[in-house]
């Protein structure tokens, strides 16, 4: 089963930002594991664009879809045997990007 895992920061208390050597070394565990499908990190929300194509023409605006002290920071996209494995993998990775983590699953 394939689970969007989010990493979510906070700009009123946000993650320690020296913690790359220790996502890299998780991330490899992940791909040994077999359980790596892709991951990647998210510019601040400062350089975001919201595209809103329903109306009759395009309405392109700057900033984040929605003005929140949390935000996403990166995501990875996992792939495991079963809910249980991806709870433990997102309690790691917690730890180890000292952020939140929201797991979901995809339909």
């Amino acid at each position: 089963m394939r689970y969007l895992v989010s990493v979510i920061d906070d700009k009123t208390n946000p993650g320690r930002t020296d913690r790359q050597p220790d996502i890299g070394a998780f991330n490899q565990r992940l791909m040994d594991q077999g359980y790596w499908v892709f991951a990647g990190g998210l510019a601040d929300t400062d350089a975001a664009t919201v595209v809103d194509n329903r109306g009759e023409q395009a309405v392109i605006s700057d900033g984040p879809f929605v003005e929140s002290k949390e935000y996403l920071a990166g995501i990875w996209v996992w792939e495991v045997p079963d809910p249980e494995v991806a709870l433990e993998l997102a309690a790691e990775a917690s730890k180890v990007c000292d952020r939140k983590i929201e797991v979901r699953p995809f339909h």
